[in-house]
């Protein structure tokens, strides 16, 4: 006789190839489809080890004491200040995420979030689409990022592969993290001001949370300053929208590339109005080889837990 498959709840987020693997491993309940927590958990709750989400959904304390036999939360997304990690602990369920896999396309995302400000893409792509070009000639020079200093708000794995990618650039490596980092030569600043007060562009990559939010404020803003240009590819709580909303208005900073918003996926209506802000929504790890690189590893967590009690990551 077959044994049964070990059960699982989806809170989304995985890719199809993962999802794939997902149901072909677990017998899987879906969120989505559960209209009664109480019955669903009444009935199935003791069977259920293992909750596959994202960074975006987590998990409620709540649907962690509801399910008694939940062991592993498993979380698509190398964030996961959604989920309560140390509410999880204390029940005795591991939590996991999947990093490294997505170092490379988030440190793009930044660079080419760098490129559309300094060059002002949206700009020129307008100048040559209206016909700009024809009747009032060239577009306005820009600015080169080439041999520029560049701060990076949080050097961990991510921010690590970022200033690597931009030794090809020429640029001047800054720094903030709360630990100074020994085995890297960049130059490090012990605040978030300092270093902004010394760079060119800010590029923010440090985790969310409590411990990070609204890291970057008025102040920080203010000492990058009117010829200053931030990017962020964290997540939204990071920087003070309202202060960075003050900041473009009213001209006391040159550019922002934003990826992440404080409410998205709304977004404030005068950064989207802002012809000196470029938008992405939340597309940092968008990719196909790694988001499915992100949901294999999502699923080969739950599998490794369920061999042997260990998770990869």
């Amino acid at each position: 006789m077959t044994e049964p498959k070990p059960a699982v709840l989806y809170v989304g987020g995985l890719p199809a190839q993962a999802h794939d693997a997902l149901y072909e491993a677990f017998h899987v309940h879906t969120l989505a489809d559960i209209h009664d927590r109480e019955a669903f958990t009444a009935e199935q709750g003791e069977r259920i080890f293992g909750v596959v989400t994202n960074g975006h959904d987590g998990l409620s304390t709540d649907w962690m004491d509801a399910l008694p036999a939940l062991k592993v939360i498993s979380c698509c997304g190398v964030g996961y200040d959604a989920i309560d990690a140390n509410a999880a602990a204390a029940r005795g369920i591991t939590v996991t995420h999947t990093p490294n896999v997505l170092n490379a396309d988030v440190a793009n995302t930044a660079i080419m979030l760098l490129l559309a400000t300094s060059r002002q893409l949206l700009r020129d792509d307008a100048w040559a689409r209206s016909g700009d070009w024809a009747t009032l000639g060239a577009a306005p020079l820009t600015r080169s990022i080439d041999g520029a200093k560049v701060g990076i708000l949080g050097l961990g794995r991510i921010g690590e592969a970022l200033a690597t990618k931009l030794q090809a650039f020429h640029c001047e490596i800054h720094y903030h993290t709360r630990t100074q980092r020994d085995h890297v030569s960049y130059h490090y600043h012990p605040t978030p001001t300092a270093l902004a007060d010394t760079v060119d562009y800010l590029v923010v990559i440090t985790p969310g949370g409590d411990a990070t939010r609204h890291l970057v404020n008025a102040e920080v803003l203010a000492a990058l300053g009117s010829e200053g240009t931030l990017i962020n590819v964290s997540r939204g709580s990071v920087v003070d929208e309202a202060a960075l909303v003050d900041a473009i208005t009213n001209d006391q900073l040159h550019m922002a590339g934003l990826d992440v918003f404080e409410n998205e996926p709304a977004i404030h209506d005068a950064l989207k109005q802002s012809n000196r802000v470029v938008l992405l929504p939340h597309v940092g790890s968008a990719t196909v080889e790694t988001r499915r690189a992100m949901g294999d590893l999502t699923v080969d967590n739950l599998k490794s837990w369920q061999q042997d009690g260990r998770v990869l990551t």
